[in-house]
């Protein structure tokens, strides 16, 4: 398996039906091979190559425009896990964006966004979104049935770990964007 070494810059590549639809930088803040923490700064400025399917969801933006998002990719997890700040660098919510799993290449990491995202508030209080997109995808084919039920199970197994208070991402609570980049992973017990 591949590292990233911290500091480093790779792309982060949207690859549906095996054909690549879009891609943009991130900054590598940990790597330990089961974990692939990533820093999504303001202005990462995205690329979209012609795809069969048609245009990317996200193809009049030219560059990610909201603050600092802290992303994190657990091997083999259907969904990452953001982190969100004001521009202030204040804490904003935890994002659960059901996706793919990530895919490793010496420079980049492929995923696709399913559609279905979770935002966990910082009282722990829950609010799911774009929970018709499971079907509207489904729909224009981008996903299939099977897709449909792993992201189902990928929902259950987050809302498991947030019901029993034992969700991995909690070592990186303390992480903020003031730290910069580099800024090492927590460690874990």
């Amino acid at each position: 398996m591949h590292l990233f070494a911290p500091g480093t810059r790779i792309r982060r590549r949207e690859v549906l039906h095996g054909e690549l639809w879009m891609e943009h930088p991130v900054t590598v803040v940990s790597d330990d091979g089961d974990v692939l923490a990533v820093r999504l700064d303001p202005g990462s400025p995205f690329t979209f190559p012609d795809h069969p399917h048609g245009p990317h969801p996200w193809s009049s933006h030219s560059a990610w425009a909201s603050s600092v998002v802290l992303q994190l990719h657990k091997t083999d997890a259907a969904y990452g896990v953001w982190k969100f700040f004001a521009a202030d660098g204040t804490f904003l919510h935890w994002y659960i964006n059901f996706e793919a799993p990530i895919v490793r290449h010496p420079d980049a990491f492929d995923t696709d966004d399913h559609g279905l995202d979770l935002i966990v508030h910082p009282d722990g209080s829950r609010t799911w979104k774009d929970v018709q997109d499971l079907h509207w995808q489904r729909a224009e084919g981008r996903i299939d049935l099977a897709t449909v039920g792993r992201v189902l199970e990928a929902a259950a197994e987050v809302t498991g770990f947030l019901d029993a208070g034992t969700a991995w991402w909690a070592a990186w609570a303390e992480w903020s964007p003031d730290r910069g980049p580099d800024h090492p992973a927590p460690v874990l017990s």
